[in-house]
């Protein structure tokens, strides 16, 4: 067992499903569900309780896109179930006509972030570009407000991304399991360079997950020299813990203990960071929830 860092843990990436399909019907992005919302869904009140059992102080509850899509309705209602734990980031179409009022609507209900969903495993629709001129009002909205944008791409998609931080210098943006970047190559992981030259955009900012954890170990990576490479390409107050729960496999605790041994090689200061301050930076609002620092 890996101690836990002093600071509150806060995990930036995990999502639930409610076991009411009437009231929550799914409509998962790209007609197709994930098999782990079918096979492990964990509702609002199970996601507190794994919180609970694994020492995590505080969730970013992320919507399960494909499960529900763009109806971020049950996401909303997890949040009001639970203030005192959860924020909520909600799905957006940045393409629809009415994406920049969609973006209004649900902050007003209670959301503190957006996600935008282009490609996965179950909703790889090519079709579909970050950097579509038609998402440039959406951006420009969230960017102006101030509001996260989850980015949930491929490596190939990279440039896509680039595009838009270019266009949006002031948008804030994480990019969910940092792209899941090829990296079997080892030190200096050459097959990562088109992630790693991301680095020059200040607002960009990253999920270190689960899949993360779990792929740094394939071919000549090692978790210590990856998340080296990691916080001295983008410093450690751009990266935050997700644990992808229950979307990977495992108990959340099982989850977080990966990430703890993935990152035993930095320092303390630096493992603070991922595992609460650079949350706490991103979502000002954790700092009104229990468990939070004063």
């Amino acid at each position: 067992m890996h101690p836990l860092p002093t600071a509150p843990i806060v995990d930036v990436h995990n999502h639930v499903i409610a076991a009411d399909t009437t009231a929550y019907p799914h409509d998962p992005m790209g007609g197709h569900a994930s098999p782990w919302s079918q096979e492990r869904p964990v509702d609002a009140a199970g996601l507190l309780h794994a919180m609970q059992d694994a020492g995590v102080a505080l969730s970013v509850v992320v919507q399960a896109s494909t499960c529900y899509g763009h109806d971020n309705r049950y996401l909303v209602d997890a949040v009001q179930a639970q203030p005192q734990h959860y924020l909520g980031v909600g799905s957006l179409d940045m393409l629809a006509d009415d994406a920049v009022a969609r973006i209004d609507q649900w902050m007003a209900a209670g959301l503190s972030g957006l996600r935008v969903f282009v490609a996965g495993h179950t909703a790889a629709d090519r079709s579909i570009r970050l950097d579509d001129p038609r998402t440039f009002a959406a951006w420009a909205h969230a960017s102006e407000r101030r509001i996260p944008v989850c980015v949930q791409l491929r490596a190939d998609g990279l440039p896509q991304l680039d595009a838009v931080l270019t266009r949006f210098p002031q948008a804030i943006v994480l990019l969910d399991h940092f792209a899941r970047p090829e990296i079997d190559d080892g030190p200096p992981y050459a097959k990562a360079a088109s992630l790693f030259a991301l680095a020059r955009h200040p607002g960009l900012h990253f999920k270190f997950t689960t899949h993360n954890a779990r792929d740094s170990r394939l071919g000549l990576a090692t978790q210590a020299s990856f998340c080296r490479a990691l916080v001295d390409a983008f410093g450690a107050q751009r990266i935050a813990w997700g644990s992808n729960f229950p979307a990977s496999s495992g108990s959340l605790g099982q989850l977080l203990q990966e990430a703890l041994e993935a990152t035993a090689a930095l320092s303390e200061a630096e493992r603070g960071w991922i595992f609460s301050h650079t949350a706490h930076a991103l979502y000002p609002a954790l700092s009104t929830l229990d468990g939070a620092p004063r």
